[in-house]
């Protein structure tokens, strides 16, 4: 048992006696003003961006709404029904509505967003929203089936939503 003891404790003697080796870690700073991410903004009909040059690009994300820059932590992401955002490199910003997708950071100053469904956001009338958003409210108050109800609140989640984001054009 002694014997074990001293093996012990000349090992651990050891290991503190000996000299650390560098351990070097990347390190992460603030996107500097020239940088640039190049973003991939893709629907199943169409691709909206394809690999260009932007400034920013804000989404809202399922863990809640964020804004992506160049050097940003890879990262993959579901989206919620919400306003995605470009800030492009002239300074000019374009709104979209998106139903959903994910978007995914490469390490490579890339973004890719893949949307189920998306439109810019001028394309879309606050007064058809609300009437909308009222029609559903009925279905859901009403004395529909469960599957009829369930359809009826994600349709009103979506009109929330897209109503929020017409506040905010």
């Amino acid at each position: 048992m002694a014997a074990l003891r001293s093996i012990a404790s000349s090992v651990a003697f050891a290991a503190v006696r000996r000299t650390p080796t560098a351990v070097t870690l990347g390190r992460r700073g603030y996107a500097e003003a020239a940088d640039k991410i190049k973003l991939s903004l893709v629907l199943p009909h169409q691709a909206l961006y394809a690999s260009q040059d932007v400034v920013q690009v804000n989404i809202s994300a399922a863990t809640g709404d964020m804004g992506i820059l160049a050097n940003h932590a890879p990262s993959i992401e579901p989206l919620r029904a919400g306003l995605l955002e470009v800030i492009e490199s002239a300074g000019t910003s374009k709104k979209f509505f998106v139903s959903g997708g994910f978007a995914t950071v490469h390490p490579n100053n890339a973004l890719t967003i893949n949307a189920v469904e998306g439109a810019p956001l001028e394309d879309f009338s606050a007064e058809a929203v609300r009437t909308n958003l009222a029609d559903v409210q009925r279905v859901l108050a009403g004395n529909g089936s469960e599957a009829e109800k369930a359809e009826a609140r994600i349709e009103a989640d979506v009109y929330e939503s897209l109503q929020y984001a017409l506040g905010t054009k």
